[in-house]
């Protein structure tokens, strides 16, 4: 099995526990207008067998240790979920906590062939990282291109398989910070049972040097970082009891 890999990412720590060891694969269905990875968007990228990723891997095992692990991410990882879950297969023997970043687009749970794969996946993956990119279903098809159906059912879904994550909700002004809107995600997150923690993660603009580089007209050219206010104010509304 081999896997299209973007970059790595030896010594992260915003995504997950502790340090983790971050696989950036190629490929993502969406397109977020506030996306700082446009190159991962496409199919591509260098191909590694999981054996060869899980190798690269320990190599760090002494730096991230107990408390942190591995995460992948992209793009969209679960485009290639038969590889992370090989991939994390591998790593589990080695007693490495694995964590998937993930919109959850790839689950269809009107699919028996999705569901197989993604239950396959949850027995080797200790936390996910959810990115819930708009609440309004709406709103959510014009800011990224695609419904949020697929999302909310893969959060569910985790909630009944008893599956640890964590709720992750990127601040823009005017496209996601709406009162409403966030109080709608609060009273979705807590129809799940098994949230552990909720981070707001301020919009930026670091990605736009990116756009030029392809090409590519960035879309929200005009739109500032939120101000602490705001990000102030969407924390305490979506977090709740969750820290």
């Amino acid at each position: 099995m081999t896997g299209h890999i973007h970059s790595f990412e030896s010594f992260g720590t915003v995504d997950g526990p502790g340090i983790r060891f971050v696989v950036f694969l190629q490929g993502c269905p969406l397109r977020c207008k506030y996306c700082h990875n446009p190159d991962t968007w496409n199919a591509g990228g260098e191909e590694y067998t999981a054996e060869a990723v899980a190798q690269r891997v320990l190599r760090y095992k002494n730096y991230f240790g107990e408390n942190g692990g591995v995460t992948v991410t992209g793009g969209e990882p679960l485009l290639q979920i038969d590889f992370v879950t090989e991939l994390f297969t591998i790593l589990k023997e080695k007693g490495i906590h694995t964590c998937v970043d993930t919109s959850g687009f790839t689950f269809n749970p009107d699919s028996k062939i999705s569901v197989e794969k993604h239950t396959k996946l949850l027995e080797v993956a200790d936390l996910f990282l959810l990115d819930i990119k708009h609440i309004d279903d709406k709103k959510c098809r014009d800011l990224t291109g695609k419904s949020n159906e697929n999302t909310l059912a893969f959060a569910r879904f985790l909630s009944e398989k008893g599956k640890p994550m964590w709720i992750r909700q990127v601040l823009v002004p005017d496209i996601t910070d709406d009162e409403n809107d966030l109080k709608r995600v609060r009273a979705f997150i807590d129809e799940l049972r098994t949230v552990e923690k909720v981070e707001v993660l301020p919009y930026h603009t670091l990605g736009v040097n990116k756009y030029e580089k392809l090409g590519l007209a960035y879309p929200l050219k005009d739109t500032q970082a939120p101000s602490k206010e705001k990000v102030a104010e969407a924390r305490q509304i979506l977090k709740g009891g969750n820290q």
